[in-house]
């Protein structure tokens, strides 16, 4: 693990975002709310805040942070959901894997709610979108 014991506690912000592509029968079933599980958008929702609080075990060297706030939105577009994760925290190193996380639980949440729709459901474009915050400053990905 890094050393990060000399670095200042400054506010920090990371937001990451992806998507599961799903097929027609299975937004339909989201947008219907007859998914058979029950309401997967709201459960892979708590699954990614849940995960954004156990990175740390997820992440072998990831060090331990304390998370301030987690936003985690799910959208149902005409292919799929797009979801995006915003947290924030004060500490001494950055909370992008926590983000990154995030995303990847709730999207694998997604996978599971609706996979006796849809088998082939598929997870794609998980990323970093912005940081700020730290030694490095702002960043924001360009459109």
């Amino acid at each position: 693990m890094v050393d990060v014991s000399g670095k200042p506690v400054t506010a920090r912000e990371a937001t990451a975002k992806g998507r599961v592509l799903l097929s027609p029968s299975a937004i339909a079933a989201l947008h219907e709310g007859t998914v058979t599980k029950g309401d997967a958008l709201a459960v892979a929702r708590i699954a990614g805040i849940q995960a954004v609080k156990r990175t740390p075990d997820l992440i072998p060297l990831a060090h331990p942070i304390a998370v301030h706030a987690v936003c985690l939105d799910l959208d149902v577009t005409d292919d799929g959901v797009d979801i995006r994760a915003t947290v924030r925290t004060a500490d001494r190193t950055g909370i992008e894997m926590e983000a990154l996380t995030a995303v990847a639980v709730a999207a694998l949440t997604v996978i599971d709610m609706v996979k006796a729709i849809d088998k082939h459901g598929r997870i794609t474009d998980i990323r970093v979108i912005a940081k700020s915050g730290g030694r490095s400053g702002d960043w924001v990905e360009e459109s």
